[in-house]
């Protein structure tokens, strides 16, 4: 059976997929064999963390919660397993990238039948904007995959800007999915979106620079990994653009090198740029107006502690 509660049952699930007879718990269990893989060794898993904060205002129906609880986390990992794909990575959450164990076309078949099972939990929600809400998410996810891609690809450094609405529309993506479902299956008409798209913001610029300076992500997932990447960070992109003139950055990213020497010079060039303490600086504005927010959305009635308590972990410290 699926690691994840339900999943391999839902060959069973006349709800979710109607396949004809012939289709088994045991063919199930083979197609979900990457997202079992990673699913088995959970992340932060901050997204479920968020979905409770944000239902002590939201008060959002047990049965509920529960399906828009698994459908981010099916997306979530979903999403990761592609992404390690588009990224050439090696490790993820400390242990062998999926492709790397079951082969690169079975991963990807398996993020994209997990993408449309996912949409199938959600006909389970009483909302009839549910479908509407994941369609509009999973176009913003790939908007923002696309760009994060293509920058990339054509070693083309976006502007802060253009970077952040990239952002807004990948990682912040699957947050606001998360909270735009809930919305729609609460009674409370509090509008929850502008301080999710600020955490968006947090959690990937928090990422970014721990991608860089963390000892912890270097054990999950490898020495500055976004450098072998070649990924166009918000410290990377402050780097480059804070003396345009100076290529080296550019060329080292170009090489996507693997050598502990070369990403190590790349950190104390990034250091000079002063990168990291302007890093540290957005991320200290982000995290004060997410919480000004909270306050305000809060009317004094403490709900909002769980949300404050999860701004105070994405502080850069």
């Amino acid at each position: 059976m699926s690691s994840y509660p339900g999943l391999s049952r839902l060959a069973e699930d006349s709800e979710v997929r109607q396949s004809g007879p012939t289709w088994s718990a045991e063919k199930e269990k083979i197609l979900f064999g990457p997202f079992d893989y990673l699913f088995e060794h959970p992340g932060k898993d901050i997204r479920s963390q968020l979905i409770t904060a944000f239902n002590a205002w939201l008060k959002v129906p047990e049965e509920s919660l529960k399906v828009i609880t698994k459908v981010v986390g099916m997306l979530h990992t979903a999403s990761l397993l592609v992404d390690d794909v588009e990224d050439s990575s090696l490790l993820r959450r400390g242990i062998p990238v999926a492709h790397n164990i079951f082969g690169t076309a079975q991963t990807i078949n398996s993020a994209n039948y997990v993408y449309f099972c996912a949409l199938g939990e959600l006909r389970k929600l009483k909302s009839h904007v549910a479908i509407d809400i994941y369609t509009d998410e999973l176009l913003n996810l790939h908007r923002g995959q696309g760009m994060d891609l293509f920058w990339r690809d054509t070693l083309t450094c976006p502007t802060e800007a253009d970077y952040l609405e990239m952002v807004g529309n990948k990682t912040g993506g699957l947050f606001r999915l998360a909270v735009k479902l809930m919305q729609a299956e609460s009674k409370c008409k509090k509008d929850c979106v502008p301080l999710v798209n600020l955490i968006g913001l947090i959690f990937q610029i928090r990422d970014d620079y721990l991608n860089l300076n963390s000892t912890t992500y270097t054990k999950n997932k490898g020495l500055c990994e976004d450098l072998t990447e070649g990924k166009f960070s918000f410290p990377i992109i402050h780097s480059i653009r804070s003396d345009p003139q100076n290529l080296q950055l550019l060329n080292i990213l170009k090489q996507r090198s693997t050598e502990e020497e070369v990403k190590r010079y790349a950190v104390s060039y990034m250091e000079r740029t002063g990168s990291f303490k302007y890093c540290r600086k957005v991320l200290e504005e982000l995290v004060e107006k997410a919480g000004n927010l909270v306050e305000e959305m809060d009317e004094g009635k403490g709900e909002g502690a769980g949300v404050s308590a999860i701004l105070d972990l994405m502080k850069a410290n």
